[in-house]
């Protein structure tokens, strides 16, 4: 398929500036692939749909605060860094995007905080607007990973146009997040409240945790219009034997197994064996997953509304259709859901 055929109009007041009063009672689209139905209801509504032994796979990553903002040594020149990933935590190297970045060259140090409480030299250029960065620190380990958290802001994407603030904190950011390294939240996972995640358990659903710390690169915009040579940028995943237990077990009994968000189902598409069972193992995955696709692991998914001609809602139309996913995206325009990160979600079955 062609990028051009995942273009929409979409007015930009339907993309979500704030999240919800309360994570699961975000509006709720249910889409049934088999007969083409749309469901609207509210998000703690996903209970009625899911019985005792289905399985959900959730990804446990956490969000860390990634943005900096820093001077130029000299100049003072504001400078917006990004930080992607850790490439050695012994000697504090980081792949980082800048910007402005015409004014970042090799050799330049950049200083952090009001009272320069970290400087940084840039040690390579990766791409246009990558760099490799050093921050030089003497002090301890928690020093350091302490001074980077107060001085870092929570990675909102750029569409929401605000700054960030105490509240971002905790909603940019799954009830269930354990291990740190994404730079992006796994969005579908938001909606649900510890609350909600009992009544589930009690239900007798079960819970199957997988790691995938999104980068930038989901979000990359896809310059070719031929999806065969996008290529994706990597991600880190793991999968341990306790998720892929209960999701085999799932596969074995014919039960539901819903992949909650598009990170979780790169995941688990990145570890299948050869009898499209799940496999425990980590590593790192460029999948992008695009029509027409076989998927081995599950047979739901859950993920919010997307933006035109991302990977995002490109795997989405790969799971349930392309004519069902566009044709649901114009109802959900038409009936004002809200669009991306902090907006609402749809359920396929």
């Amino acid at each position: 398929m062609k990028l051009s055929q995942f273009r929409f109009d979409l007015p930009l007041n339907l993309i979500a500036q704030h999240p919800s009063k309360s994570r699961d009672e975000a509006r709720l689209m249910v889409i049934h692939r088999n007969t083409g139905k749309i469901e609207h209801k509210v998000f703690k509504d996903i209970l009625t749909y899911f019985k005792d032994k289905d399985a959900m796979i959730v990804n446990n990553t956490k969000v860390f605060p990634a943005r900096l903002y820093g001077r130029k040594e000299k100049t003072g020149a504001k400078i917006e860094v990004f930080l992607l990933r850790e490439l050695n935590t012994h000697s504090h190297l980081w792949d980082v995007i800048v910007d402005p970045a015409r004014k970042i060259r090799v050799g330049n140090k950049l200083y952090f905080g009001e009272n320069d409480e970290l400087v940084a030299e840039v040690i390579d250029n990766t791409t246009s607007r990558g760099r490799t960065i050093r921050f030089l620190f003497e002090g301890s380990d928690e020093q350091y990973k302490q001074i980077l958290t107060d001085l870092g802001e929570t990675p909102l994407p750029k569409y929401i146009k605000r700054k960030p603030d105490e509240e971002d904190k905790e909603r940019y950011q799954t009830v269930y997040a354990k291990h740190e390294g994404a730079v992006a939240a796994p969005t579908a996972g938001l909606h649900f409240s510890k609350e909600l995640i009992k009544r589930l358990e009690i239900k007798g659903i079960k819970f199957a945790e997988v790691t995938l710390h999104t980068g930038l690169g989901t979000f990359r915009p896809i310059e070719v219009e031929d999806l065969s040579k996008h290529k994706m940028d990597a991600e880190y995943y793991h999968i341990e034997d306790h998720a892929v237990q209960i999701v085999n077990k799932a596969k074995e009994d014919n039960r539901k197994i819903c992949a909650i968000g598009t990170t979780s189902m790169r995941a688990i598409e990145s570890s299948v064996t050869s009898g499209n069972l799940l496999r425990e193992g980590e590593g790192w995955t460029n999948l992008f997953i695009h029509p027409p696709y076989d998927f081995r692991i599950a047979n739901g998914l859950v993920t919010n509304f997307h933006l035109p001609k991302t990977s995002l809602l490109i795997m989405t139309c790969a799971f349930a259709g392309y004519d069902l996913i566009m044709n649901a995206y114009q109802e959900a325009i038409k009936e004002k859901y809200h669009f991306f990160s902090y907006g609402d979600a749809m359920l396929i079955l």
